[in-house]
């Protein structure tokens, strides 16, 4: 009996320290890890909206309101060009993938055109639906009018709002298409 108490002990202290080792490197490296998300998705946004010189928060009362009621409204930021003018807006938008949630950044102008999409941060299946963050993929978007549902087919485009799926990839090319009509629908209801 007291082997067992002894070995118990000894499991709960090695645990115990361990919980704290875990505990203090997390606090170490959460701005770190932070910084590198606001660095990617900084990136995404020049992407998606090439001709913006600078983004700021849209932080109207709509958009606050919008963000809060839905969380797969991630972030709104208004694309301004060098004369201060607002050019477009980059929405960061999450929807349910095959390995969990796709994060999708959309680049919507000022005259109601996709002007790119990004894949951010995903868990899908490398080589079918993490495919999503491909340069030819992401440019399919590029150019569909935001005034109409983004629709997600396994054929070849036949119309401007048509994009064609990722072979072999049909859940995770619905999520990004779910998240690019997310923002198009928060452009067209609060931003236009």
């Amino acid at each position: 009996m007291r082997e067992i108490i002894k070995l118990g002990l000894i499991l709960l202290l090695i645990t115990s320290i361990s919980a704290v080792v875990l505990g203090l490197s997390n606090n170490l490296t959460q701005g770190k890890i932070e910084e590198a998300e606001n660095s990617v998705s900084e990136e995404a946004r020049m992407a998606v909206l090439p001709e913006a010189d600078k983004f700021e928060e849209e932080n109207s009362d709509k958009i606050d309101k919008e963000v809060k009621e839905n969380p797969n409204i991630l972030e709104v930021y208004k694309g301004i060009n060098d004369q201060d003018e607002v050019i477009g807006y980059a929405i960061k938008t999450a929807s349910s993938g095959y390995g969990g949630d796709v994060e999708v950044i959309t680049g919507i102008s000022t005259e109601g055109t996709i002007t790119g999409m990004n894949v951010v941060n995903h868990q899908e299946t490398p080589g079918l639906g993490a495919n999503a963050t491909s340069e030819e993929f992401q440019e399919r978007f590029s150019g569909v009018p935001a005034t109409e549902e983004v629709e997600i087919i396994k054929t070849e485009a036949q119309s401007e709002n048509e994009v064609q799926a990722l072979t072999g990839a049909t859940i995770t090319s619905d999520a990004v298409g779910n998240s690019v009509n997310m923002a198009r629908e928060l452009y067209i209801e609060n931003l236009k």
